[in-house]
């Protein structure tokens, strides 16, 4: 049977801190305003946000090709700046492995897109195939 809490309240113990994420200080001295100490997730969401209006009017290639760099960026970002406020989530390798993975599937995915796709990957061909059995 587990021992009681000194506070004399049954559960969970609670967490009094958690640790930030490695390099999740400030990008810049607490001196400056909130928006320039987290410049770095800014120009990661302002290059979604561009993205996705680009799509939304109408080219949806372009618009999710920006979307994937803005990705690519943060991942960039992640691994060379040392300090990039909250845009570090988790470990520098997580989020490295995270927004990489995935702002390259995007531009991959949106380079294959229908109709007159940009890149053709013919092992994807062979595994339709497969699958279908034609």
């Amino acid at each position: 049977m587990p021992a009681e809490p000194a506070d004399g309240k049954a559960g969970f113990p609670q967490t009094t801190d958690t640790a930030r994420p490695e390099g999740g200080g400030r990008a810049v001295g607490g001196e400056h305003s909130a928006p320039v100490r987290q410049w770095p997730l800014l120009t990661v969401l302002g290059g979604v946000a561009l993205g996705l209006a680009i799509t939304g009017a109408g080219a949806f290639r372009p618009g999710l090709i920006v979307v994937g760099a803005s990705l690519l960026l943060g991942a960039l970002l992640r691994w060379l700046v040392p300090s990039v406020g909250m845009l570090a989530v988790r470990s520098r390798f997580t989020d490295l492995i995270t927004y990489g993975v995935l702002g390259a599937a995007i531009v991959l995915l949106t380079l294959m897109a229908q109709p007159n796709p940009v890149l053709h990957l013919q092992f994807l061909d062979h595994l339709l195939r497969f699958a279908v059995r034609r």
